[in-house]
């Protein structure tokens, strides 16, 4: 007897609906066809065993398992539900078999048949609302995530059991509901960290404020114990808040991932990722046989922070500079080419040197001549190049650790923030892909970045100063676009301009000696 149930296989961040096509007749051994990974060639020892050790019917006969369409690559173990379903209703142990046809099924069995939860619900769950399924069955533990998704009746089961007798009669299922909204809001200020916790470091903390103000990259120079790490942890609480369609984005990138929690809903904070510079290449940027997105496309609407930028390896640098100028990375394979989203902020910290107490007001540098240069050096001048903000970042004076006085918090700043991104908003309401000055093209500069006499003077001294490249010019006007934004300020001023090339230390002359 041949019976169809139907699953689901994500490739980059999208799914595709697969049709498990499960034939019972008369011969011998078990086949799965349609080019099934060896994760999936397995499953039906898994399916055997949960069959038998639930009292069930496990035929002895010839099963032939086809996934449609067969000319794309299946992965992965959540086929297993799916396949063990269609073998019960293919031997009449599924009653009303008929309205499999109306869901679709996805879910890791184990030995006993319990459900194990998966990967990539979410996208799964948008691909079967749009095909018109009337639900969708999933682990448990992923039913929150599939339910963000509207008119479609979600059902969590935690064992093979409940969806023979769901079909059945036997059992009633009861559907899972979010009210996203609710479940998104409330949580989008809670954070663990604030800016009121840094004492001093108020040039610090304006120039992050003007970093997440136009959505610039930002790197941080100084000795150990400055705070570098401890101000770009704070980054996300002035950030504004992610909307409904970025938190959706967000979170089917994670989802593909495995990285949401269990019974997680949407992700309802932006994302900061601060991978350890051992990373390899496919790790930071995303890849592999099947690709998965890697740490920038996790950092998609968030921050990723790469704490001592020199000790990552340079290529692993060099393959980022292509995702951040055009914010999303395309992993190609033989047979497949996926696009992954990787619109983020970078912000990087360093010390100025190996022992790094280069350029420190009271330690003196033990490093032989040279090794500032050469440190230096392990960065590239392209990378420099596309990050918009250099900060020089000192130690803390003793007398301001010790003040009692509590500084700005995160919400003041991020009211300024909002602020000047809602400027920006209606500056690129007609462009669908610019929202944020940091990602203005050159010919939009010119167009949006006036300055008067007094700046193009200031600007060409500081050219022929600091020998900038043309695209050292570019940032330099982005961010002075921004500080005029936060300063409420139709034109750009000369104070502006200072202040953007203020930020561009490690373009100084003389800077490392």
């Amino acid at each position: 007897m041949l019976i169809k149930t139907y699953g689901s296989a994500v490739y980059g961040v999208d799914a595709t609906t697969i049709t498990i096509e499960v034939d019972v007749s008369g011969g011998q051994k078990y086949f799965i066809v349609g080019l099934p990974d060896n994760a999936v060639k397995e499953s039906l020892q898994r399916i055997e065993s949960a069959i038998k050790n639930n009292n069930y019917y496990m035929p002895r006969t010839k099963i032939v398992v086809n996934l449609a369409p067969a000319d794309i690559k299946k992965t992965g173990s959540a086929f297993d539900l799916p396949i063990a379903v269609g073998v019960l209703g293919a031997t009449n142990q599924v009653k009303n078999a008929e309205r499999l046809r109306e869901f679709v099924i996805m879910g890791e069995l184990s030995l006993d048949g319990a459900v194990q939860p998966i990967k990539g619900v979410l996208p799964m769950a948008i691909q079967a609302r749009q095909e018109g399924f009337r639900g969708l069955i999933v682990p448990v533990e992923n039913a929150r995530e599939a339910a963000i998704v509207n008119n479609l009746e979600v059902y969590g089961v935690s064992h093979l059991k409940e969806i023979v007798d769901f079909f059945a009669g036997k059992h009633a299922l009861t559907a899972t509901e979010v009210d996203t909204r609710k479940d998104f809001f409330d949580n989008q200020a809670l954070f663990d960290v604030d800016f009121n916790d840094v004492k001093g470091q108020e040039n610090i903390k304006r120039a992050l404020e003007i970093a997440a103000a136009g959505g610039h990259n930002a790197i941080l120079i100084g000795p150990p114990g400055a705070g570098k790490t401890m101000l770009a942890k704070r980054l996300p609480t002035i950030l504004p808040p992610l909307s409904l369609q970025e938190a959706l984005e967000t979170t089917k990138i994670h989802s593909v991932a495995g990285k949401l929690p269990s019974n997680s809903a949407l992700v309802s904070k932006r994302p900061f990722r601060s991978p350890h510079h051992t990373i390899s290449d496919v790790a930071l940027v995303g890849g592999g046989g099947m690709p998965q997105p890697g740490e920038i496309s996790l950092s998609h609407n968030g921050v990723l922070f790469l704490d001592e930028l020199p000790e990552f390896k340079r290529t692993a640098l060099e393959v980022m500079r292509q995702p951040m100028e055009e914010r999303r990375v395309t992993i190609s394979r033989a047979k497949i080419a996926l696009d992954f989203p990787a619109n983020f902020m970078l912000i990087a910290s360093m010390n100025p040197c190996p022992c790094g107490f280069y350029n420190h007001p009271e330690k003196d540098c033990s490093c032989p001549p040279g090794a500032v240069h050469k440190y230096l050096n392990k960065i590239s001048g392209p990378l420099l190049d596309r990050i918009d903000l250099h900060v020089e970042v000192t130690p803390v004076p003793f007398n301001e650790l010790s003040q009692k006085a509590i500084g700005e918090n995160s919400a003041a700043i991020r009211a300024r923030v909002i602020k000047a991104r809602a400027i920006q908003s209606e500056r690129y309401k007609d462009m669908e892909t610019i929202h944020a000055n940091a990602q203005m093209s050159s010919k939009m500069l010119r167009e949006v970045c006036h300055i008067n006499e007094v700046g193009e003077k200031l600007l060409k001294r500081a050219m022929e100063h600091l020998n900038l490249s043309a695209r050292a010019y570019d940032r330099i006007l982005k961010v002075s676009r921004t500080i005029a934004d936060l300063a409420a300020s139709n034109t750009i001023e000369s104070e502006h301009l200072a202040e953007a090339i203020h930020f561009r230390s490690l373009d100084r002359e003389g800077w490392a000696g």
